[in-house]
């Protein structure tokens, strides 16, 4: 196998994966619009990553059960200042798959891996196509 032969395995692998986590995180939010329940959660910390100039907040709510929950957003950098309140909702059954409810904080995600899969494929076709 040549160098340029692995590079497009490793773009098409990289595409797929990409779409893949990106079609999983849409069942969830489908999920979550359907069956999910709601709850207010409260930005009690930042984590902050050597070597990243972004924070994750992290976020805590009460389940139904009235026990705490705390959970990372899927996105960093998100802008959320301590103590802000804002719109949680999570899976009875598991609420550890707890997401931030709002337009914006649902779609990046998703938009983001299934860009970056299309991208990972483009290339991957594009170096195919002119072998």
């Amino acid at each position: 196998m040549t160098g340029e032969t692995i590079g497009i395995g490793l773009a098409v692998l990289a595409g797929l994966v990409s779409l893949w986590t990106s079609a999983r995180e849409a069942r969830l939010q489908m999920r979550l619009s359907r069956y999910g329940l709601h709850a207010e959660g409260v930005v009690v910390d930042q984590e902050h990553r050597p070597g990243d100039d972004c924070s994750t907040p992290v976020i805590e709510f009460t389940d139904r059960q009235g026990r705490p929950v705390r959970f990372r957003p899927p996105a960093t950098g998100t802008g959320l200042a301590l103590g802000t309140h804002i719109p949680v909702a999570y899976l009875p059954e598991k609420p550890g798959s707890a997401r931030v409810f709002t337009r914006k904080y649902r779609l990046s995600p998703m938009v983001g891996l299934f860009f970056g899969g299309m991208l990972f494929l483009g290339v991957a076709i594009g170096c195919v196509l002119t072998r």
